[in-house]
């Protein structure tokens, strides 16, 4: 009897647990919400990483051999267009320009004499042109060592800023040797790069072409106080990068910004049909991004994408889904490919509007 007991007992146990089972398994049954992308003519902020140059900056270098016997600017200084910076041993210089002044004086009074003996037709036309020529070129001779005493002083071409000073005072010179370089930073240019969907956007968008402004985030990720605006493009495309190079001329009435700084340029691009996925949808593997896509039968399928611009919570996609593709919103760490799902559908706009970014 006992045994009739115990076996009736673990029966109506199995029973329980075989209907708690189903239960719990009916209560696991989800719905995963689902959406699709939304097209629409939308902007959005991209930076894009950017080399600072100075407007104008130059290398100093000397056109004449000699000892650095004077050094007026100190590295770092402000100096004025015409100030003299450096000054070159000047003495053969000096004692060229006195030899060919004194060859002039020999070449005057040659042609005077030769004069006198052709009006007298003593001697030939000729010799007188003769005469007159050497005197033409010793008159070109002291030009030419007026001009090379002038390079013994090397003076400012513009306003700007005085950079290294790798000479010292007494240093021997030779001819194109670097004294320092020169920077006017009253403004200054940003080169950064554009692909061609972007270029082709921003030629495509007269209304703000003619003022395009834009931004530059600097190195310490504050934000430039003054706004630039785009002003060349280049003549082609990198046929390697199948990028094309842009700059940005920034002012810089206070001087904080220096040849040879980084920093990206921040530019608001318009993009018309554009397909945007909230960024939830997505997930990373090794710098790839990757959504799921629900087919018919709402089973889901592992699809990669590619991603052209990004707004807070939201993707701008290239390629990788259309528009009539279902993708999942919900759950994305939940699932794994060829899962089948319940789903519940909700509308692309509604979607957004729950997000930081909102429709246009």
């Amino acid at each position: 009897m006992k045994k009739i007991v115990m076996i009736t007992g673990l029966m109506a146990t199995l029973f329980l647990v075989s209907c708690n089972s189903k239960k719990e398994e009916k209560e696991e049954v989800v719905k995963y919400a689902v959406t699709n992308p939304m097209v629409l003519d939308t902007s959005f902020t991209k930076q894009y990483v950017s080399q600072i140059k100075s407007v104008k900056n130059i290398e100093i270098r000397s056109q004449e051999k000699g000892y650095l016997q004077n050094i007026y600017v100190d590295e770092g200084q402000y100096v004025k267009a015409g100030q003299i910076m450096f000054r070159i041993m000047s003495k053969f210089q000096e004692a060229d320009l006195l030899k060919s002044q004194a060859e002039v004086k020999a070449a005057e009074i040659d042609l005077q004499n030769t004069k006198v003996l052709a009006d007298k037709n003593i001697v030939s036309k000729n010799e007188l042109a003769m005469a007159l020529t050497k005197l033409q070129g010793a008159k070109a001779e002291v030009a030419s060592a007026n001009l090379h005493l002038s390079y013994t002083i090397i003076k400012a071409p513009f306003s700007g800023t005085i950079d290294r000073i790798p000479k010292k005072l007494g240093s021997l010179i030779e001819e194109g040797d670097l004294l320092t370089s020169l920077s006017d930073n009253s403004a200054v240019y940003a080169y950064f790069n554009l692909s061609e969907p972007e270029y082709l956007n921003y030629q495509m968008d007269v209304k703000d072409r003619g003022d395009k402004k834009v931004d530059l985030l600097l190195a310490n990720n504050e934000m430039f106080k003054d706004k630039g605006v785009l002003e060349l493009v280049e003549g082609e495309f990198d046929s390697e990068t199948g990028n094309i190079a842009f700059r940005a001329r920034f002012p810089n009435p206070d001087k904080l910004l220096r040849n040879g700084e980084t920093g990206s340029v921040i530019m608001t691009n318009p993009i018309k049909n554009a397909m945007v996925i909230p960024q939830k949808t997505t997930y990373e593997i090794q710098d790839k991004k990757y959504v799921f896509v629900v087919d018919k039968n709402n089973v889901v399928k592992v699809r990669e994408i590619t991603i052209i611009g990004e707004m807070p919570d939201i993707y701008i996609v290239k390629s990788g889904i259309n528009a009539n593709d279902r993708i999942l919103l919900e759950g994305v760490q939940k699932v794994k490919d060829n899962d089948k799902i319940k789903v519940d559908y909700q509308k692309p706009e509604d979607v957004l509007n729950h997000l930081r970014y909102k429709a246009n």
